[in-house]
């Protein structure tokens, strides 16, 4: 590219300012003294629209020199290439002089950046990246990058942060009857709009179907170069309708009459790269095994999946499913299902050993419900020796003791707004 087209455009996108209405203050940035002080290039990823280009300008107003930024997604680059890069940084000298800090948005739009990335940390320069694919944590930064990042990854919006926006404050240990209704009321809220911040002040499906189309041709298609798109969003359409459902790659590629199921699961691989879904295994100790399981799906975002999928009334537990999978994904970093005999919904592996069981359930008040989820929970409890386990409900809240092998096990059930705003 030519240096004076590059300076025009790194001088229109310095218009770009922190924005200061209708921000969503998220837990990430908590983060910021981590991000500035270490001598790492920094690299944040998540699902478009997420909140990181706001999460990098507000790293950007930390530090006294800020210039050096580039938003990749600028149409006016879609011709820029690995050797404009050399160009890019004559440019950035030029405008503003010798800086130490570089910021670039999205940057995975551009194939090898990590070459010059690498470059510039050799020159002790502090790099701060964003990225909307999963991959670039992986194979793309594996062989030039190895032990010279910091990644990070952000996810919608939490039930909590949720409430930061609405500018409700939050005291779990003050809960009378009146916030009691005040907080389920607000939960309704949270399931309706999802946790993408920027839906929350625009509130049109247009939104919601711009970005899917985004994440679909640009995150997914184009950098994959898949010819048959009508394959990528029959799948799409699919999952997003199944969510909490198990999913079987054989029965995927007969549904949408693809030849192998190895298409399907690389597709679904690059699904989930997108951040646009995720799947988990069916816990076993042998690898082997959990491959050949079948596996559960969730969606990125509750209020995207509804726009995308066929929904029914049927599927509100499988919502709040779903909203809970996202929560444990803000908590924590392995998430398996179990099935033995029963199945408990979500149980989590920290430091090789399973450390908790969480079930999700609507209403425990039919017996033969409550029956099943707490033969599926005593199951985990007993299996993986742990104390105690949870089942998450909409409002229903108590603690049972339990006695398994002579000792004293506790399940508790709690009202899933109000787990979600536990830390």
């Amino acid at each position: 590219m030519d240096i004076i087209n590059l300076k025009q455009i790194i001088s229109d996108q310095k218009q770009f300012s922190f924005p200061q209405k209708n921000i969503v203050y998220r837990d990430s940035f908590a983060i910021d003294k981590t991000l500035l002080s270490n001598s790492l290039i920094n690299i944040v990823t998540g699902v478009r629209r997420s909140g990181k280009s706001v999460f990098l300008q507000y790293l950007r107003q930390q530090l006294p020199q800020n210039d050096n930024f580039l938003n990749f997604e600028d149409d006016r680059l879609a011709v820029f290439t690995v050797e404009d890069f050399q160009t890019l940084f004559l440019a950035f000298l030029e405008l503003y002089g010798e800086q130490p800090y570089f910021f670039f948005d999205e940057i995975q739009n551009i194939p090898s950046w990590e070459s010059f990335i690498r470059r510039l940390h050799d020159y002790r320069k502090k790099i701060f990246i964003t990225g909307s694919n999963a991959n670039m944590l992986s194979r793309e930064l594996g062989a030039k990058l190895t032990g010279r990042y910091l990644a990070y990854e952000i996810y919608p919006c939490s039930f909590y942060e949720f409430l930061q926006f609405k500018n409700v404050a939050v005291d779990l240990k003050d809960f009378g009857t009146k916030n009691i209704a005040s907080m389920r009321q607000l939960f309704q809220e949270y399931c309706h709009f999802g946790g993408l911040p920027e839906y929350y002040s625009i509130q049109t499906q247009d939104y919601l179907h711009t970005l899917y189309e985004n994440i679909i041709y640009r995150d997914i298609i184009s950098r994959y170069n898949i010819t048959n798109e009508s394959i990528i969003k029959k799948l799409v359409y699919y999952l997003a309708s199944n969510i909490a459902k198990d999913t079987n790659f054989s029965a995927l590629a007969k549904l949408l009459s693809v030849g192998s199921s190895s298409t399907i699961a690389e597709y679904c691989h690059y699904l989930e790269n997108s951040y646009l879904c995720f799947f988990i295994n069916r816990f076993n100790y042998s690898l082997k095994k959990q491959y050949g399981y079948h596996k559960k799906v969730y969606f990125i975002d509750i209020a995207l999946a509804r726009s995308v999928g066929f929904r029914t009334s049927e599927d509100y537990g499988r919502m709040l499913e779903n909203i809970v999978f996202l929560e444990l994904k803000h908590r924590y970093k392995e998430i398996y299902f179990h099935r033995e005999k029963y199945e408990c919904d979500f149980i989590i592996k920290e430091n090789s050993k399973i450390s908790n069981a969480f079930q999700v359930s609507v209403s425990l008040t039919a017996h033969e419900t409550y029956e099943r989820e707490r033969l599926g929970i005593e199951e985990a409890i007993t299996l993986f020796q742990l104390d105690e386990g949870t089942i998450i409900t909409e409002n229903e809240e108590r603690v049972h003791e339990i006695i398994i092998n002579g000792r004293t096990k506790k399940i508790r059930i709690v009202p899933i707004w109000k787990w979600l705003l536990e830390k």
